[in-house]
């Protein structure tokens, strides 16, 4: 195979000058950012036109998988910085020592809660939210009381929140929600999950597929089917109990070659063009309001009447303990 690696490296050396000497900014993220139908490609191509750079996005599986990446590269990473994290994980990327200030001003973001963390700037947020086909369930359990109350083969599919930053919303929402009753909770649950998958991808896929009743995702979920594909079939769940809010936040890696350029596209991460395409890529509410607001058909979405959140600190301490109940009812 040496003749291909000769052909490719000869074809390298013929790049013009410009092009050869173009600064790479390294970014992590999870896969569905980058996937051909996500915002990446979008940001990608904006971002290229302004900074005279070449934007290299790096898949490492969700939030979760991303933080364990970091972890294991540590100083070494390759990354300038990290796209995908949320407040769940936040406190622990902090105690890494792997990331330096934003130094930037939060007045500016529009989310529902007030910002002040110096580590990690947000760029989009949403609830996460059971969601369902209407035209499968008619009527969906509205508290997770319901939903173990209900007959035992209506499933859900759930991610792993050891891989996956909406597995680990989940405990917490739980957590939130019922405080010393979680085990009794997530016994009561653990009939009714039909998997648990790595990612978000596989679980919503499998949803889709009809394999399970309801997915765990979020609650502008439905707007993709409703703008992208003109099904107003799926709904999320509102539960009584109210939704836990997650906002995902981009970091700068102190042990960037690239500080500048990475500043660059923190300033850049809450423009126009970035912050306009995440409602119909990310299909998120953005960190920032575009100009002309949010798209045709989010003002269907369910708004949840209490928004759940622990603070950075709080959800790493109770971490470990919402995951071993978590084990716990789902290994008897």
């Amino acid at each position: 195979m040496r003749i291909p690696f000769l052909a490719a490296a000869l074809a390298a050396t013929a790049l013009p000058a410009s092009a050869a000497d173009r600064p790479v900014l390294t970014v992590y993220t999870y896969e569905s950012f980058v996937a051909e139908w996500g915002p990446g490609p979008i940001v990608e191509a904006a971002f290229e036109e302004t900074c005279g750079c070449d934007l290299n996005f790096v898949a490492a599986g969700d939030g979760a998988a991303l933080l364990a990446r970091l972890r294991l590269e540590g100083e070494r990473t390759r990354a300038d910085l990290v796209l995908g994290l949320d407040t769940n994980l936040t406190a622990a990327a902090a105690e890494t020592g792997l990331f330096a200030p934003h130094d930037h001003d939060p007045d500016r973001l529009d989310l529902p809660v007030a910002w002040n963390d110096p580590l990690f700037l947000p760029y989009d947020w949403s609830y996460f939210a059971f969601v369902y086909d209407k035209t499968r369930l008619p009527e969906p359990p509205a508290s997770f009381e319901a939903l173990i109350a209900a007959p035992e083969d209506l499933k859900i599919v759930i991610q792993d929140p050891r891989s996956s930053t909406p597995g680990l919303g989940l405990l917490l929402w739980v957590r939130a929600a019922y405080g010393e009753r979680a085990p009794e909770i997530w016994e009561g649950l653990a009939p009714h999950i039909l998997t648990v998958t790595k990612g978000w991808t596989e679980s919503y896929g499998l949803f889709i597929d009809g394999e399970a009743d309801m997915a765990l995702s979020y609650t502008t979920s439905p707007a993709y089917h409703l703008i992208a594909e003109d099904d107003d079939t799926k709904a999320a769940a509102r539960f009584d109990e109210g939704h836990y809010l997650q906002i995902e936040v981009a970091g700068l890696l102190a042990s960037s070659d690239q500080p500048e350029l990475a500043r660059q596209f923190l300033d850049f991460m809450l423009t126009e063009p970035f912050q306009a395409a995440i409602p119909t890529t990310n299909w998120m509410y953005p960190a920032v309001t575009p100009e002309a607001g949010l798209p045709a058909g989010f003002e269907t979405l369910i708004q949840p009447d209490t928004a759940l959140l622990f603070p950075a600190d709080e959800a790493a301490r109770v971490r470990d303990e919402a995951l071993a109940e978590w084990r716990d009812a789902l290994s008897r």
